[in-house]
């Protein structure tokens, strides 16, 4: 017994790295797979539909039945997320898990990004998460089932929780998530729907094409980073032991696995009438400054150094 035993899920971004290990490991657990991956370039451009058949067809060696089926289409082309969504219904009986994987790259300071590398990164990222999950959460609340233990599992990362400096427009997107996962979240729990994210910090493909003024170093070559190592949470969560657990980010790196807190408010000053400058500005001084003086603490901060 797994602990996905009959459970159904979508994996996009499932060809190679992290969202394959995933699928591999869901099949171990007992679960079913729509594996959908574009097969681009890590910068989104070209199409190839042999990494998802690849690995559905490793699948089902696996488990030596019919365990998993592949898709090649676009994810941020919202026709691709209902297609999905019909293949696990139709094939399966049913959807329990929606994994979004998939992403690219362009990395530039903001000085030096195109709008067209603006543009790319943020459908891939955004609209590939809105095209999975919008007929996803048509087909939970048909259910009118609060005890699905249906499960959303979205990726973000510490480039969007921190502000990569050479990646704001792939930061942009992915603490874009972050809100679209906790509002996912709030608005889905009425249908036994939980939402969290992931931030993983694994070497793949796309972190080799990282240029060496931006990378933060050589933490990734690291053995205990493969993506192999992100899996387990992900099958966590995927599982109905988690109820509890909604609107969260969750970071996974090598052998660690962290909560981050939720956004609030550390300090508040509170007045009698309409702030002026005059008044405002010491009191700032006075009880913001010594919470906040200068940038905050991250793990980017050796770049921001050079």
């Amino acid at each position: 017994m797994g602990v996905l035993d009959g459970r159904v899920a979508i994996i996009t971004g499932a060809g190679r790295g992290i969202g394959a290990s995933i699928a591999r490991l869901y099949v171990n657990e007992g679960a079913r797979v729509v594996v959908n991956d574009l097969g681009s370039q890590g910068d989104g451009t070209g199409a190839d539909a042999g990494p998802a058949h690849e690995i559905a067809k490793e699948l089902n060696g696996i488990a030596g039945d019919s365990v998993a089926i592949a898709d090649g289409g676009d994810i941020a082309d919202t026709t691709t997320g209902q297609r999905l969504v019909d293949m696990a219904v139709e094939t399966f009986g049913k959807l329990d898990v929606v994994v979004n994987v998939a992403g690219i790259l362009r990395d530039r300071m903001i000085f030096n990004l195109d709008e067209d590398d603006w543009d790319a990164v943020i459908r891939v990222h955004l609209r590939g998460h809105y095209s999975t999950l919008k007929p996803a959460s048509v087909y939970w609340r048909k259910q009118r089932n609060p005890d699905g233990h249906y499960r959303i599992i979205n990726f973000t990362s510490s480039s969007g929780l921190h502000g990569s400096p050479g990646q704001p427009n792939y930061a942009a997107a992915k603490m874009g998530i972050v809100g679209f996962t906790q509002s996912l979240a709030n608005g889905l729990a009425r249908y036994g729907v939980t939402a969290n994210a992931i931030a993983p910090g694994a070497a793949t493909r796309l972190t080799a094409t990282i240029p060496d003024d931006n990378s933060i170093g050589d933490a990734f070559a690291d053995a205990r980073f493969s993506p192999e190592n992100i899996a387990p949470v992900t099958a966590y969560l995927a599982s109905e032991q988690s109820d509890w657990l909604s609107g969260r980010v969750i970071s996974a790196a090598g052998f660690d696995v962290g909560l981050y807190n939720v956004p609030e408010e550390i300090e508040t000053i509170s007045g009698e009438a309409p702030w002026d400058v005059a008044t405002l500005a010491p009191e700032l001084e006075r009880r913001f400054r010594p919470l906040a003086d200068g940038l905050p603490a991250t793990p980017f901060a050796a770049q921001i150094g050079s």
